[in-house]
């Protein structure tokens, strides 16, 4: 049986498309016609089908996954750059923090300058004294820490001047404030002042702790006019040592009763409460000192113990030993005096030596660890450090 084909068909032409081009004719036999696709295109007029090869249509669970992956880059990308916006924020906030500041300051600073000016004026005896105690300190420590590195070369002019100019300072000092009686403080007694008032109080606390630098400072000037066959230049290190050690302990407990009075003074008030905060407040005082003294208490114990014993860094060296270092000492580089063999086996002058460990703990040579204790008031220094409490 002959079958039927359509006239295109038979002449090897192309199936015609619409005017419109919106689907291909279908062909008997070949199904269903082909469905309209973004990726081809019609040419009307030509009867020309242009189909672009390419990757399939995604599939909606492709276009999901994707819309997913781009929600959360997106979200990364957001959080990052609040992030950046939160930065940015603060840094401009601390900024104009700053900037307002300055602004405050600029516009005050000439009423700070009268504010500054009047209790300059207000207070000027007390600021006065102030510096000079301040420089009297400084040049007479200054002067015994050089006549001490002197050793047996030290002027006893000079350290006769000091301890007049030191006990001259002082008396005249409490001369001059005889009214107040200052001096019952160096003895734990309280002097004629108004204890409400801080700054009296606490004016009085530093004028006694530069009064007993300068006591002590006294006691280390009579030591360096001692002369040196009744007492050698090592014993003496071991006198400064400790009298500087006795001075810092003095000058912590000298504060005591001053305070103590000024904290129990709220009970003047004569309230309950007044009296409840001064004892509080005095007691906690007193604890706080009580541990501070338990700290202070075993360098004190080692400082005693070092001024018994009088610790010995090394031995006597002989003569093989110091011709084995060339009859020089490596400190002083001049001949051996009365030469010392640390555990190192270097040797160097006791005097040398002595004064090197008042600063260090180990072998100027080799870093040999020698003295558990460093010595640092041997040289004759006071502590510069103010006792205020």
């Amino acid at each position: 049986m002959r079958r039927h084909h359509p006239a295109g068909i038979r002449s090897g032409k192309a199936p015609s498309m619409q005017p419109g081009c919106t689907h291909l004719h279908s062909i008997p036999g070949s199904g269903d016609p082909c469905p309209p696709s973004a990726d081809s295109s019609c040419h009307p007029g030509t009867g020309a089908v242009h189909i672009q090869l390419g990757e399939a249509r995604d599939s909606p669970s492709s276009r999901r996954g994707s819309q997913s992956r781009s929600h959360g880059h997106g979200e990364a990308a957001g959080g990052l750059e609040d992030t950046g916006l939160d930065s940015e924020e603060q840094g401009g906030s601390s900024l104009s923090e700053l900037r307002h500041l300055l602004q405050w300051l600029h516009k005050s600073l000439p009423y700070l300058l009268i504010l500054c000016a009047k209790l300059l004026v207000q207070h000027l005896s007390g600021i006065s004294l102030g510096i000079g105690l301040l420089t009297t300190y400084a040049y007479a420590n200054k002067s015994i820490v050089n006549q001490v590195f002197l050793r047996e070369r030290c002027s006893k002019l000079q350290c006769a001047w000091l301890l007049l100019y030191l006990t001259a300072s002082s008396l005249l000092l409490y001369y001059t404030f005889h009214s107040q009686a200052l001096y019952y403080s160096l003895i734990f007694l309280n002097p004629a002042v108004d204890f409400m008032n801080f700054w009296e109080v606490l004016w009085i606390v530093g004028v006694t702790d530069f009064i007993l630098k300068f006591l002590f400072m006294g006691f280390k000037c009579f030591i360096l006019l001692v002369p040196s066959f009744i007492m050698s230049f090592k014993s003496k290190g071991y006198w400064y040592l400790l009298l500087e050690e006795l001075c810092q302990n003095y000058r912590t407990f000298v504060p005591i009763p001053l305070w103590f009075r000024f904290l129990i003074a709220h009970g003047e008030l004569g309230t309950v409460l007044g009296w409840s905060l001064g004892i509080l407040l005095g007691l906690l005082y007193l604890t706080l000192k009580l541990l501070s003294f338990f700290g202070q208490l075993r360098n004190f114990r080692q400082v005693l113990r070092m001024f018994f014993t009088r610790p010995h860094y090394g031995v006597p060296a002989s003569k093989r030993q110091c011709s084995e270092s060339d009859e020089i000492c490596s400190i002083c580089q001049a001949q051996f005096q009365k030469p010392i063999l640390l555990i190192c086996q270097h040797t160097f002058c006791e005097e040398c030596i002595s004064l090197w460990f008042n600063r260090e703990k180990t072998c100027p040579l080799c870093r040999t660890v020698i003295s558990e204790h460093v010595n640092r008031w041997k040289d004759g220094a006071t502590s510069m450090h103010l006792q205020i409490f």
